[in-house]
């Protein structure tokens, strides 16, 4: 017999930070115990290269029950990594968030109840007039440069794909399983630019998007994404996307 399908998925793609691990973790273990209903947590570890990253993960997921640990062989990036987990999880309702945390835990509750009072996608919203930021004074002109570059690209992304979609790029989104499952065989862009492919698709498909207000937290500066070259790269994933519509690859 095979086992109920839980109410929430929480999706954590993960890729080295040992050193947050643990109290990452242990926050997303404390969040998850406490629900009121049905949940699993899925992990999946982007062929982290530090052993010390691949044991945390390995330990927590043989030590906590409802928790499921993938391994990308080869690394495959943060969108290939969201695709498999949101697809290898059961949930009524699948949320990913990064596992740094900028998100505090309990967003994940925003998303989904946006989800459970009918979107089929919810995503967080950092330029949402009711969103707060706490944020590390030391990186303040990071964070400016960043935002800037952010509303850019985004009013490229309005003109050209999604018009009404104010935060194409924040790490905490949720789908349905109806909408995941729609969206997630048909994505083709691994890495940063899925976001956007992801958002694209649902609304080819009639999905309606819903906008939540969200507590972010920007505690160090990113080392993941380089702005030169992931923004480049973003352009022309933004064509690839607006050429595989016009193809019908979607479909």
């Amino acid at each position: 017999m095979s086992e109920p399908q839980p109410h929430l998925s929480v999706i954590v793609p993960s890729y080295n930070n040992a050193d947050r691990l643990p109290g990452s973790l242990r926050d997303i273990k404390a969040f998850c115990h406490a629900l009121p209903f049905t949940w699993e947590l899925v992990i999946v570890d982007d062929c982290s290269p530090d052993p010390e990253a691949a044991r945390i993960l390995r330990e927590f997921a043989a030590a906590e029950p409802g928790v499921t640990l993938l391994r990308n062989e080869p690394n495959r990036g943060k969108g290939a990594s969201v695709a498999r987990g949101m697809l290898a999880a059961r949930g009524a309702f699948r949320v990913f968030t990064d596992v740094d945390l900028a998100y505090p835990p309990s967003e994940v509750l925003v998303i989904l109840k946006a989800l459970e009072q009918g979107a089929d996608v919810a995503v967080a919203c950092r330029v949402h007039p009711r969103s707060t930021y706490i944020m590390n004074v030391g990186f303040l002109n990071y964070i400016y440069t960043r935002h800037v570059m952010s509303r850019v690209f985004n009013r490229i992304v309005r003109t050209v794909l999604l018009k009404d979609v104010l935060d194409t790029q924040a790490g905490l989104k949720g789908f349905t399983a109806r909408m995941a499952e729609t969206v997630f065989p048909r994505l083709t862009i691994p890495r940063f630019g899925f976001d956007v492919e992801a958002l694209y698709i649902a609304q080819h498909h009639g999905g309606h998007v819903e906008q939540c207000p969200i507590t972010f937290r920007y505690d160090d500066e990113p080392t993941t994404m380089k702005f030169a070259g992931d923004g480049m790269q973003m352009l022309r994933d933004l064509w690839h996307v607006r050429w595989g519509g016009w193809r019908g690859r979607y479909d």
